[in-house]
């Protein structure tokens, strides 16, 4: 997409200057822009929340031979802001994802999350970064079917800094779920599991939610509601947002947009997940 942030995003702060930064560039280098913007109106830049420099993974194909999936230069996001990521199938943007949140380790390159290399934690430190600090919603909502939605929710917590029974049926009750605290997944429709789903990535209030294709299984009206309800989410507990999404119309409704395509130097290649 050649429609992407920059000019709509940073009019404002930019206004100062007389111009609008332009190009390619600003895709990458929204964080940036926006700082330097903001040093040159004279007020103070905002916190760059993650840091990608030079980032590559590859994988090892069953006749031996390596396929790279990522190669990405450069990539910023300020902390409380919101960007979707434009990404068809072949651009890589799972295993980004998964190498942000920790999931997976980088053959090399720097992931540096609020002062954090990500890229040197072990995968136990990785574990417990991701537990504490980052929320993922996938696409398939992960939810555990023998569990109820409430436990669902204090599971997750389980893995951060405790489970708060009170924050976890608060939470769920801001969803829409407050009357469906004892069910299963199993009976729940698709739009309420995402609900959930929701709920469980902001439970540890994370700085960050990574949202790969949240609305991917969802119909187009429950589509539009589960996108609000997961900005509104992230807005009212202070968190980021790095969202992954092939849809036009979820592309559309946020101000600061990318294409992995244009960001993954790898996305050529094949073998890109």
């Amino acid at each position: 997409m050649r429609k992407t942030m920059p000019c709509r995003v940073l009019k404002s702060r930019s206004s100062c200057l007389g111009r609008e930064p332009v190009g390619n560039a600003g895709i990458l280098l929204a964080g940036l822009w926006g700082c330097v913007v903001w040093v040159a109106c004279g007020i103070s830049p905002v916190h760059v929340l993650l840091e990608i420099r030079d980032l590559r993974k590859s994988f090892v194909a069953p006749d031996g031979s390596r396929h790279e999936v990522v190669r990405i230069p450069e990539f910023r996001l300020e902390a409380r802001s919101q960007v979707a990521l434009s990404g068809e199938s072949g651009t890589g943007k799972t295993t980004f994802l998964h190498l942000i949140a920790g999931i997976l380790a980088p053959d090399s390159g720097s992931i540096l999350f609020d002062g954090t290399d990500v890229a040197r934690l072990s995968e136990a430190e990785r574990d417990r970064l991701r537990a504490g600090a980052i929320g993922y919603i996938f696409q398939t909502f992960n939810l555990l079917q023998g569990f109820t939605v409430l436990e669902n929710v204090l599971l997750g917590m389980a893995f951060g800094p405790g489970a708060d029974r009170a924050r976890a049926m608060e939470l769920l009750r801001r969803v829409g779920l407050g009357e469906r605290l004892h069910h299963y997944p199993r009976q729940l429709s698709t739009g309420q599991q995402q609900r959930v789903a929701v709920a469980r990535a902001l439970a540890n209030r994370p700085k960050l939610v990574l949202a790969d294709e949240p609305t991917g299984n969802l119909d187009h009206a429950n589509a539009r509601a589960a996108l609000e309800l997961i900005r509104e989410a992230c807005t009212e507990n202070g968190a980021a947002l790095l969202l992954v999404s092939h849809d036009r119309e979820v592309l559309g409704a946020f101000e600061t947009t990318a294409s992995l395509r244009t960001l993954n130097s790898a996305s050529g290649q094949g073998g890109v997940r």
